[in-house]
């Protein structure tokens, strides 16, 4: 069985990982870990077989992947916690990070294996592909890329929609900086042919729906993924545990998972 540690618990994907984990064969769940400061510290979970707690180092030598979706600071605080245990391995599902965080993400999988991926399920890492192929087919076309979350989501836009951006932006060859649009508010002018528009809907419980939208003159093409439920990341977390268990250290994403 892979032993496993799960950082951000009781949040909302940690709590789904910790139960279909349970559920699982394959994975043993040694910790589930909080911040110092979380009301569910010291809480009994999976009908008691496991408690909350605050000391990442209380798990060393005794877990082989942390699974992490918690925030970019916690996360990074986490890596450097494991930077030199023997053999861990990382899954990352937090987003938000910025560009010198994700450099040093970088400079720390020269140490232990990490899978970094804004979003963990099969269908929106298929979306990615089509999106990309999309781009290429019909490279004149105006594109769009909207997406709706829960309105306790605190980072926007999406990580997913920025990696849906970035497939796009890659097979045109377009720039981020000067190309990307996110929503538009007053006398804009015209839209420019190279525009990628990005929007962000926030409200009610909405799990992650993320739609791309390529406009062309007379017809629309629009690709659409929703989620209803958070076991499509869940399980999707739990595969890439499962995958990256007896990798070498590296930064790998979904895509190497899936292939």
């Amino acid at each position: 069985m892979i032993k496993i540690i799960v950082c951000g618990a009781s949040g909302r994907m940690g709590a789904r990982i910790l139960e279909l984990g349970s559920k699982d064969s394959k994975f043993s769940l040694v910790g589930g870990i909080e911040s110092t400061n979380h009301p569910q510290l010291g809480k009994k979970i999976l009908d008691g077989k496991l408690m909350v707690q605050g000391d990442l180092n209380l798990f060393k030598d005794k877990a082989e992947v942390l699974i992490d979706f918690t925030s970019p600071e916690a996360t990074l605080h986490h890596l450097e916690t494991i930077q030199n245990w023997n053999g861990m391995k990382t899954v990352i599902g937090t987003t938000g990070f910025s560009s010198t965080q994700k450099e040093k993400i970088q400079e720390l999988s020269k140490k232990m294996a990490i899978l970094l991926s804004p979003n963990m399920s099969v269908g929106v890492n298929l979306l990615l592909d089509l999106a990309r192929q999309a781009a290429k087919t019909i490279p004149g076309y105006d594109i769009e890329i909207i997406e709706t979350h829960h309105n306790q989501k605190k980072d926007a836009p999406s990580g997913t929609a920025i990696a849906l951006a970035s497939e796009i932006t890659d097979e045109l060859k377009r720039n981020p900086k000067s190309d990307w649009i996110y929503g538009r508010e007053g006398n804009v002018g015209a839209r420019k042919p190279k525009e990628i528009g990005i929007h962000a809907i926030r409200g009610g419980d909405v799990v992650g729906d993320h739609t791309v939208v390529f406009a062309g003159q007379g017809e629309r093409i629009e690709l659409t993924h929703k989620a209803s439920s958070r076991d499509a990341f869940a399980l999707g977390a739990l595969r890439a545990a499962e995958w990256i268990s007896n990798k070498k250290s590296g930064l790998y994403s979904m895509k190497d998972v899936l292939q």
